[in-house]
């Protein structure tokens, strides 16, 4: 299979070739050229198959995909367990979908061997089944066993098949105040038809929305064009595109869920109701507060009608994921935790508590606003030293400095003494003022098995290793003690903020010397020779995979030919991903990323946005920055 101008100049080639032939051979002779031909051309057709599956990658799925009226394919992962289930009934699918009126091809995408292609097409998840219409993606929302899955295809490739009627609600600036005003719930998308992630998410939107509409109650998508919409795009502060927001009777906040069907879907399925539980005795109020691991929020109010109650409720919508809610109005709950209303209460964890610090935070303003409850909750919502687990690591655990202490965390009983020992240990080290710039927390050595390994603590072999983890993204290790003492700890602190600790740096084995125009850095030669004082020097920072990267790779190498026998400059690449550097001022938040580095100056690097990245521009860049480097007049490769 491939795409019809392809398909156009392979035959026009066989051809020519026969054509050519007739005029110059034998009878015999041109049959034998003929199936040569054939054969090239049948070879030039061909895709792979496993189990009556198309094998799409990188290089021919454009031919295919394009070239068919519909074709499923599935996004997969070698090592998935879901992928692995579905394998057989998927192949099965294939084998009878290629009999049926109409037939109907089944692909997949080894999207770990394809990764420019699962992050073309939004993959986030395996497996992902994504139904292609002439080269138009949908999702699939279908079975996933075989016969479903045949039944499913059969009726979307009906010849007579037409879209449903779009179950995202368009909105405009005559609408859309009546609409979301009167919604109880609804998520709305501020988009741009041009935006190719717009175009990504568009599917995706409609297929939760078809969705959400049977649930109960109903959950209402609705999108607007904010370039022909552009006073409603003013009003709600889109800057870019996508924007999706939640409304709740016109009241906005912000959607922080997937954009994915799928995820969507669930997120806003959490979103129905109220953000907190009414707890109705005191009991319910206590048994809401034995949760063990994370804070608890609770509202004390004398009835729903505090202006507080109100708020309260609306602060909560945005936080759904991040907090548990509770709210009470009786006097005995109020009594028994002496309360008064309205307030509005974060309650640590028991397990980790401290003399050192409050076992609750009361926030007491009358008529506080969203944002400062917000702001409350985000204060008070870590104790001193708390466990930081996967799962609420991006939720509570961001700020930087921030020391962690990596053991066997095990809270059973048979284990939980000893657990909190080492936690003790941390907390009389937390609490003293000269420590105030970190953030301390205990983590299972399991669950951040990964994080050891960047320490280099992975095989220490001792029961406690504790890692320093700075905003600037550089790692920091308490050389392994047989003894672990708060002493020990607090000396360790000591000589990181003096200044005198060396950071963990990861990085590629070193490079063998070679006379390449363009020098490859690795983490442990970044500060040998991209600090190195005497010299400027131009550094990309790389991915692999990143397209942008492979597309100015040669008009980079074109650029380190150009300078090469420039005295004191370097034009240098560094893959970010497999490297660490050694100064924070290199951050790289995309790829590639490009700065200029001045002799002497080396903690202020110069970042290239000067738009396209060419040889010539890239050449106007070094030397409006150069101050060392002796520049010549010299031509354009």
């Amino acid at each position: 299979m491939m795409s019809p101008k392809l398909r156009i100049f392979v035959l026009l080639l066989a051809v020519l070739s026969l054509s050519i032939h007739v005029v110059s051979s034998q009878d015999d002779e041109e049959t034998e050229e003929s199936n040569v031909v054939e054969e090239i051309v049948e070879e030039a057709f061909h895709v792979e198959e496993e189990d009556d599956v198309l094998v799409l990658t990188t290089d021919n799925f454009d031919d295919v995909v394009n070239g068919e009226d519909i074709i499923l394919v599935e996004f997969y992962a070698p090592w998935c367990g879901h992928c692995k289930t579905l394998a057989p009934e998927y192949a099965a699918a294939a084998l009878e979908m290629k009999s049926a009126t109409p037939p109907v091809s089944l692909a997949k995408v080894d999207a770990t061997e394809n990764k420019e292609l699962a992050s073309r097409f939004d993959v986030s998840g395996y497996p992902t089944l994504k139904i292609f219409r002439k080269g138009k993606p949908f999702a699939y929302d279908g079975p996933r066993e075989k016969n479903g899955i045949v039944q499913f295809m059969k009726k979307e490739s009906d010849p007579n098949w037409t879209p449903p009627p779009e179950a995202v609600l368009t909105l405009t600036s005559e609408n859309f105040d009546d609409i979301v005003n009167e919604a109880d719930l609804i998520l709305v998308e501020f988009y741009a038809p041009w935006c190719g992630h717009c175009k990504k998410m568009a599917p995706e939107l409609e297929t939760a929305a078809t969705a959400l509409k049977s649930n109960d109650p109903p959950v209402l998508i609705a999108k607007v064009d904010a370039t022909a919409e552009s006073d409603l795009g003013t009003r709600y502060d889109v800057s870019g595109y996508p924007t999706l927001k939640i409304f709740r009777k016109g009241k906005e906040s912000e959607y922080k869920g997937p954009r994915e069907s799928r995820g969507i879907i669930q997120y806003m399925q959490k979103q129905v109701g109220d953000s907190s539980q009414l707890l109705g005795s005191t009991k319910a109020l206590r048994e809401f507060l034995a949760h063990q691991d994370d804070v608890s929020i609770v509202g004390f109010f004398n009835s729903n009608q505090d202006p507080l109650y109100t708020t309260y409720l609306d602060a909560g919508n945005g936080l759904r994921d991040n907090y548990r809610f509770a709210h009470v109005f009786d006097q005995d709950s109020r009594d028994s935790y002496k309360i008064n209303a309205p307030s509005v209460v974060v309650f640590l964890p028991e397990r980790f508590r401290s003399k050192y610090e409050p076992w609750r935070h009361v926030f007491t303003q009358t008529e506080g606003s969203v944002q400062d409850l917000e702001n409350f909750y985000k204060e008070n919502d870590v104790p001193l030293v708390g466990q930081m687990t996967k799962e609420n690591r991006e939720r509570r655990y961001t700020d930087r400095p921030q020391l962690v202490a990596f053991f066997s965390v095990d809270w059973s009983f048979d284990h939980r003494v000893a657990t909190e020992i080492y936690r003790q240990k941390i907390v009389e080290v937390a609490k003293d003022k000269e420590f105030d710039e970190l953030h301390f927390a205990i983590a299972d050595e399991e669950e951040f098995a990964a994080e050891m390994k960047q320490l280099e603590l992975d095989d220490s072999g001792e029961d406690i290793n504790v890692g320093i983890f700075t905003a600037d993204g550089l790692r920091f290790k308490l050389e392994p003690e047989d003894d672990f003492e708060s002493d020990v700890l607090r000396e360790f602190i000591r000589t990181w903020q003096n200044g005198d600790l060396k950071p963990v740096i990861k990085s590629q084995p070193i490079p063998k010397k070679s006379k390449a125009a363009v020098k490859t850095i690795v983490g442990k030669t970044f500060e040998k020779i991209v600090l190195d004082k005497s010299k400027d020097v131009l550094i990309e920072f790389y991915a692999p995979w990143c397209g942008h990267c492979k597309k100015l790779d040669p008009v980079y190498k074109k650029l380190g030919k150009k300078f090469a026998n420039t005295k004191n400059l370097v034009i240098a690449k560094m893959d970010a991903t497999a490297n660490d550097v050694s100064n924070g001022a290199y951050t790289t938040t995309g790829f590639p990323t490009i700065y200029f580095s001045k002799a002497g100056d080396k903690d202020n690097p110069i970042k290239f946005e000067g738009g396209e990245r060419s040889l010539e521009k890239l050449s106007e860049f070094i030397e409006e920055h150069a101050t060392v480097a002796v520049l010549q007049d010299r031509d354009e490769l």
